[in-house]
C-alpha cells in the first residue's frame, strides 16, 4: 500500500556547503539547471517572435503610458507573489519575500513552456532546492490558482454587457460566480483542496484554511488583476479611448482573458486566447481591429517583459545574498 505525503511535512534543510553529492543529486541540480535555461530561452522566443509588431505598434503610443503601463504589469506579479508567499507561510515556517520570489517568479517562467504545469513542477523543484518541501509548493500553488480564478470571474462581470452581451457565456458566468464564492468559504476550500491532494496520492492538509488567509489571497488576486486592466487602459487610452469607464472594462476584460488563458493550460501561457479576448473588448470600445490586435501583440510582449524582469531581479537578489566562501556558508 502506497503511503502519503502530508502537505504540511517539515521542511528538509539543505546543505549548501556538502561538497559530496551524490551523483542522482548532481544530475537532479543539473536538470533544474537546464530546464530554466530552457524556459527563459522559450520566454525569449516568444519575446523575438513579436518584436516588429511591438516596436511597430510601441512607436504610436505617448512613451509615458509605455512606461506606465509596464510599471503597472511589474507591480501586479509583485502582488500575486505576496499572496503566494502567504499561502506557502500558512502551510509551514515563514520564508520571508525575496526567497518566496526567488522560488514564485523564476518558476513562473515555466509557463512559456507547452501546457502550463511545467510552472509548477519547476516551482517544485526550485522549492525543494531551497529546503521546501514539494507538497507545500504545490498545494499553495493550487490554492492560489483557485482563489485566483474566483477573483477574476468576480471582475469579470465588470466586461459582461460591453464583451458578451446576453450569449451563453454571460450566463454561465452569472451562475458560476455565486458558486466559486461559495467554493473560497475556508470550511468548503479546506474540504475541497484535501479532496484534490487525496485523488494526487497526497495527504490531505493538516492545517484548514482560515479567513484571513483566504481574504487576504483572495484581495492579492483581485489587487493584482486590477492592475493588468489598469496596464491595457494605460496602452489603450493613450490613442484615445475612454477615460474612467474604459479602465473598468478594460480591468473586466483582462480578468476574462486571464482566466481563459489558465483554462488553455496547453498553449504557452495562454498564447491566442487571451489575446482573442482582449480584441474583443477592445473592437467592443470602439477601438478598429487592427489596432485592438496591435494593442493585444504589445500586451503579449510587456508581459513577457515583465516576467523576465521580475524574474530575473529576484533570481539576482537572491545570487547576491548568497553565502561566499566557507566561513561565510558555516553561519
Amino acid at each position: 500500500m502506497r503511503s502519503v505525503e502530508p502537505v504540511v511535512a517539515e521542511d528538509t534543510p539543505v546543505s549548501p556547503g556538502s561538497s559530496a553529492k551524490p551523483v542522482r543529486a548532481r544530475l537532479i541540480d543539473a536538470g533544474r539547471s537546464l530546464a530554466i535555461v530552457v524556459v527563459v530561452a522559450l520566454a525569449g522566443w516568444q519575446l523575438y517572435r513579436h518584436w516588429d509588431e511591438f516596436w511597430a505598434t510601441l512607436a504610436d503610443i505617448a512613451w509615458q503610458s509605455s512606461l506606465l503601463s509596464l510599471l503597472a504589469l511589474v507591480a501586479s506579479i509583485t502582488v500575486v507573489t505576496f499572496g503566494w508567499q502567504v499561502l506557502i507561510e500558512h502551510f509551514g515556517a515563514p520564508i520571508g519575500y525575496a526567497r518566496g520570489a526567488q522560488i514564485c517568479l523564476v518558476g513562473q517562467l515555466g509557463k512559456y513552456v507547452p501546457g502550463s504545469v511545467w510552472a509548477y513542477l519547476l516551482q517544485m523543484e526550485l522549492g525543494r532546492k531551497a529546503g521546501l518541501a514539494r507538497a507545500r509548493i504545490f498545494t499553495a500553488s493550487l490554492v492560489q490558482l483557485g482563489i485566483g480564478i474566483v477573483a477574476a470571474l468576480t471582475l469579470s462581470l465588470l466586461a459582461v454587457r460591453e464583451v458578451l452581451g446576453g450569449s451563453a457565456y454571460a450566463t454561465w458566468l452569472i451562475v458560476a460566480i455565486p458558486l466559486g464564492l461559495v467554493a473560497l468559504y475556508p470550511s468548503v476550500l479546506t474540504w475541497g483542496t484535501s479532496l484534490v491532494l487525496r485523488i494526487l496520492r497526497r495527504g490531505p492538509l493538516e492545517r484548514p484554511l482560515g479567513w484571513r488567509t483566504v481574504g487576504t489571497v483572495f484581495g492579492a488576486s483581485l489587487g493584482a488583476w486590477m492592475l493588468q486592466g489598469l496596464h491595457l487602459w494605460l496602452l489603450v487610452n493613450s490613442v484615445g479611448a475612454p477615460g474612467f469607464g474604459g479602465l473598468i472594462v478594460c480591468i473586466g476584460a483582462m480578468a476574462i482573458a486571464m482566466t481563459a488563458g489558465a483554462v488553455a493550460f496547453v498553449l504557452p501561457s495562454g498564447a491566442g486566447v487571451r489575446e482573442l479576448v482582449m480584441v474583443a473588448v477592445l473592437t467592443a470600445s470602439g477601438v478598429s481591429a487592427g489596432q485592438a490586435l496591435a494593442f493585444a501583440v504589445v500586451s503579449r510582449v510587456m508581459f513577457t517583459v515583465a516576467d523576465l524582469l521580475t524574474a530575473g531581479g529576484a533570481a539576482s537578489f537572491a545570487f547576491l545574498r548568497a553565502p561566499r566562501g566557507p566561513q561565510e556558508q558555516a553561519v
